[in-house]
Parts: C-alpha cells; structure tokens; sequence
C-alpha cells in the first residue's frame, strides 16, 4: 500500500496494548487489516517504518484530523495555501477548506450523499457524464461504476492534491473512464462543443464563494452543453432557509426555466433541483 491512514480512535486503539494489534489503515475503503508491532515506545508498521508513542498519543488527541504514514514518515492529510484544507475523518472522509465541509455530513455520510444525488439523474452505460466541480471526486467515481465516462472539472489544486491522497478518491487517477480538467468550470465549461453530454452535474460551492455558477449565463452554457433529453442534477442546499425563510432553490429553478429547461422540480433528499433539455422529437411532435 503507497501510505498507511490513522484516526484518532486509530490511535487510541494502538495505546490500548503493549503487544501487536490488527487495525484498518486505509480509512475503510476496504475491509483489509494489518499488524502493527509494538517495541518499547515504538509502533512497528508493515513497511518497517517506526512511529514514536509521543506521535500515536498526538494523532490520538486529534479527532478532526486524517494522518497517514509514508516513505518513513508521519503527515496530517491537510494543505496551507490561500486557505486551509484537510481531510475529516468521516468515512468516507470530506474536505474542509477554511473550516466549510464539501459534503453533508450530519444527516448522511458522504458517501450516501453522492449516491443521492446521481440518483437523480441515473447515468447509464456508455452516457457521457459532465461533473462541474470534482472536489473528492466521489460523484465522478459514482458515476463512472454505473457504466459512464465522465469528464469531470476543478479549479483548485490543492482539493487534487487531498484527493490524490484520500485512498477513496483512488479510482480517479487509475485511468479508465473518468478525465480531470483543471479549471474554472465557468470557463472550462464554453470550450466544450454543442450537445456533447447526456448528464451534468452541477454541484458547485456555496452560492457566496462561487456566484457565477448559479447564474442564467451559466445555465445557458449547460444547457447548450446537453444533448436534447439530456438530464441535469443542480445541487443547491438550503441555506438561510431555516432561519432567514429564503429559498435560494426557488431562484435557482426560475434561471433554469429562463435557460430553457424544462421539468425543473425540487428533489428534496438530495438537497437540490432536476431539470431536462427538451428533446427535438417531442417538441416536433403535435
């Protein structure tokens, strides 16, 4: 294995036995265990590499944190650039960047999350697949099992490079049927040629951070971008509903209409809205 992976509760388990103990070191993407020793003060791993107790006893008091071993040494999953970004340890993990998480952790996990919302658009085998914004790639990954190749787009670098990391983003770098583009989606997305994709979807940043992917013109690109029938998943959320009654999805759903989308509706489980472009042999049915 390229790196072995430590939680917190990881961590606590090790300090639990002064003998060898079996544990999960890829963040249970698999069901695989393996033995770590125990040598004094020190926790053996598989490669050889030695881990100090003092290092187990930090990782073990770090419980919003994924660290991982490699190459003989011990690092926190997490980036410092214009903002800071880390893996959390849910399973599967989420990014945090400047304390915000990319994916609904409260009433399901990330994983369930991203089934939600391609179930709303049920990419089949030998579709194309337009996916806005990678992050973790979970959606591109979902998406691709199901049979599609998927083209799938993010802007920053520093979320490619946590994915590289997160073995549950592995399946984005082996090849096959999913192709990143760095880029910003709002400029990436015009270099595509008319009709070129069966699905998008759009799962972009909060409405604050990134405004212009929930604009009309962006709409119409998507919408131009889509062969006729083609189907589309816009995750919204809903935030300041609860509290300041607005209903951020209700304006989405009107810029989509103006777009030319028809069949624009909620899908409440999946926090967002569906729509389709009319398909040419409807419309020129009487």
């Amino acid at each position: 294995m390229d790196a072995y992976f430590l939680t917190s509760p990881d961590a606590r388990r090790l300090l639990l036995f002064n003998g060898p103990v079996k544990l999960n070191l890829d963040l249970r993407k698999t069901n695989r265990t393996w033995m770590i020793d125990r040598d004094g003060n020190e926790f053996v791993f598989p490669d050889g590499t030695r881990i100090s107790k003092e290092v187990i006893e930090k990782i073990a008091r770090d419980d919003k944190s994924v660290y991982f071993i490699k190459n003989g040494g011990v690092y926190k999953a997490a980036i410092t650039g214009k903002g800071f970004y880390k893996l959390v340890p849910t399973i599967p993990p989420t990014i945090e960047i400047n304390g915000i998480r990319m994916h609904r952790t409260k009433e399901v996990n990330p994983l369930q999350d991203t089934r939600n919302k391609v179930n709303t658009v049920k990419p089949k085998e030998g579709e194309t697949v337009l996916d806005t914004c990678m992050g973790l790639g979970y959606t591109a990954i979902e998406a691709s099992k199901r049979g599609a190749y998927v083209i799938t787009i993010e802007k920053d670098p520093n979320v490619i490079e946590l994915a590289r990391i997160n073995p549950w983003s592995r399946e984005l770098f082996t090849g096959g049927k999913i192709q990143i583009i760095l880029g910003d989606a709002f400029e990436v997305v015009r270099k595509f040629n008319d009709e070129s994709f069966d699905v998008v979807i759009h799962d972009p940043p909060r409405f604050s951070l990134a405004g212009q992917l929930y604009s009309e013109e962006f709409y119409r690109e998507l919408f131009r971008v889509l062969k006729p029938g083609g189907r589309l998943f816009h995750y919204v959320g809903n935030p300041g509903r609860k509290y300041r009654r607005k209903d951020l999805q209700k304006g989405v759903m009107e810029r989509l209409r103006k777009a030319g989308f028809v069949g624009v509706k909620r899908v409440e489980e999946a926090l967002g809205v569906v729509a389709r472009k009319p398909s040419i042999i409807r419309e020129q049915s009487p």
